[in-house]
């Protein structure tokens, strides 16, 4: 690998961490957001509608924007939104989620079209840095608040500083001219070439003009997503359906009991409240995506469905524990969870590496921010699903005498 290709390997790495450590972070905090009472999905729901929303619009206008004026909306949106959610108040808490949430979206949008520009090379490195946005974010909030007993919310607020690193996207412009990747200014050329100018005067005819020309581009645009579908989006919806069924609505209910008599001589020194069980799931699951996400242009699995049915599996074995109880040590389930992240992960990088492989390279940049709204829109619909999974199966390990769901 040359400097340059290490350098651009490096960059991706970083706005990957960024851009999803903040999710990460909030997901990790849902026991602590709403707590015992309340379903987790309900964090979920905040943190996933927003990025979710911002996907599905943004084929039909993002390309109008260009990257520096992304960039600098990411930064403002992140901020401020973790700043809100280390209030108290769930209200305000939740509006600070959904900031972030914006910011994570348009983020994945961004630089999932900015690989096109930069090739293989930078997809991986995108890649490695989400996943490894799992371990900073899951394992940082652990130990910051399991074990170094940081108060949430001053573990919160330090973690709204990190979006200040994406201002490492300027650094990503090069004076060589001779290198294959493109620099900023080329980007911006190219970008400008493709904006459609609006009507300066709003004349009657003009105004017939745009409107023709709006509807023709949706037209054109829900063409081009059409056929994305089913070679990329159900594999990836399907996969993250299954996953975030898993983390937020059974595992918080794949608890053991760790206090008295109960507790299992196998139980980890660290859980000394039933949080931290939930917290230590989070943190093994984004250390499987990070490895996977990593490695996966090594191991290539061009058939995508075989990912998902393997994650609908986990999610059976998920609930059958959760429902009947059928392992007593948590070191069983601890080892499916990283399982399970670890065929998340693979199906993502997977998925974006079949893209930039298979696809024409004119609709490379589009595909790739195009088919990024599967995986939030699997998300989504886990979060409503959980929503009335997770009291569900709380109320039957109640009702069969293992209240800890309800415990902190």
């Amino acid at each position: 690998m040359s400097d340059k290709s290490h350098q651009i390997y490096c960059y991706f790495w970083l706005f990957g961490l960024i851009n999803n450590v903040l999710y990460v972070v909030i997901l990790s905090a849902a026991v602590d957001i709403v707590g015992p009472t309340l379903p987790k999905s309900l964090v979920l729901l905040a943190d996933i509608f927003p990025s979710l929303a911002i996907k599905l619009c943004s084929p039909f206008f993002i390309d109008r924007i260009k990257y520096s004026y992304r960039i600098w909306s990411l930064i403002t949106m992140s901020c401020l939104g973790m700043f809100l959610v280390s209030f108290k108040n769930l209200f305000v808490c939740l509006l600070g989620i959904s900031f972030a949430s914006i910011s994570s979206g348009f983020g994945e949008v961004t630089f999932l079209q900015l690989t096109h520009y930069y090739k293989q090379i930078s997809l991986n490195g995108w890649s490695s840095g989400t996943g490894g946005a799992g371990i900073l974010g899951g394992a940082s909030y652990m130990f910051l608040t399991s074990i170094f007993k940081v108060p949430v919310k001053l573990t919160l607020l330090i973690f709204s500083l990190l979006p200040f690193a994406f201002l490492f996207y300027f650094k990503l412009e090069s004076n060589d001219t001779n290198l294959t990747f493109q620099s900023l200014q080329q980007i911006d050329e190219a970008e400008d070439d493709q904006l459609v100018p609006f009507p300066v005067a709003f004349t009657h005819t003009n105004a017939s003009q745009s409107l023709y020309s709006t509807r023709q581009h949706i037209l054109q645009t829900v063409k081009r997503l059409r056929r994305l579908v089913f070679p990329y989006m159900v594999p990836l919806t399907t996969v993250y359906l299954f996953e975030y069924l898993i983390n937020q609505a059974v595992a918080p209910t794949l608890l053991f009991p760790i206090n008295g008599d109960e507790r299992s001589k196998s139980m980890p020194f660290f859980f000394h409240k039933y949080r931290d069980i939930y917290v230590t799931y989070g943190t093994l699951y984004q250390l499987g995506v990070f490895i996977s996400r990593s490695f996966g242009h090594l191991i290539r699995m061009r058939s995508l469905y075989i990912l998902a049915f393997l994650q609908g599996v986990n999610l059976c074995i998920t609930v059958l524990q959760s429902w009947f109880y059928v392992t007593r040590s948590p070191w069983a389930v601890m080892i499916l969870i990283f399982y399970e992240g670890f065929l998340g992960g693979a199906s993502y990088v997977n998925t974006f590496l079949n893209i930039l492989e298979q696809e024409d390279p004119d609709e490379t940049e589009f595909a790739m921010g195009a088919v990024s709204i599967a995986d939030s829109f699997g998300v989504f619909l886990a979060a409503l699903l959980g929503l009335g999974l997770e009291p569900k199966l709380c109320r039957h390990q109640i009702a069969d005498d293992r209240p800890w769901c309800r415990m902190e």
